[in-house]
Order: C-alpha cells, then structure tokens, then sequence
C-alpha cells in the first residue's frame, strides 16, 4: 500500500467500469453505423450495465476492506483524525 492512496485494484477496477460505461454510450454509434442491430444493442447496453454495475460494487467492496486493514494497522493511541484521515 502507497500510504493511504487507493490500491492498485481500485483503480484498475474503475477503469474497466469506466470503460464499460463509454461502450454502452457508444451504443447509438454503432446501431448509426450499421454494426449493431436493435435486438444486439438491447442486449449488449444490458450487459455493459450489469457488468459496469458490479464492477462499481467490487470497488466499494475494495475500498472498503483497504479502510479496515489500514484502520487495524494503526499503532496504538492515534486514534483520531489526522492529514491522512481517521482511525484508530
């Protein structure tokens, strides 16, 4: 862990989620561009959905867990909130 960044899944987990996002926008383009049909896009903007979804929920889940490790991992007597957050 770098100090109290988000660690390197978080951010690799976002991304996708990102990612996912713009290809459910870019959705109308391709329907536009003759590569999609309506059914195929109606299916796809679901997956992209679900899958954008639960890579949100992973990251929630993530951030939550690196929280807890870094809360246990504080020594004794700092509890409070400092620069870097709060804990104890």
């Amino acid at each position: 862990m770098d100090g109290g960044g988000p660690p390197l899944s978080s951010k690799v987990t976002v991304a996708l989620a990102v990612l996912a996002c713009a290809a459910c926008c870019a959705l109308p383009v391709l329907i536009g561009a003759g590569l999609l049909t309506g059914a195929g896009a109606a299916l796809a903007e679901r997956t992209l959905l679900a899958v954008a979804a639960l890579l949100i929920a992973a990251v929630a889940g993530m951030w939550w867990l690196h929280r807890r490790r870094a809360s246990r991992a504080a020594p004794a007597g700092t509890c409070g909130c400092g620069g870097k957050g709060c804990g104890c």
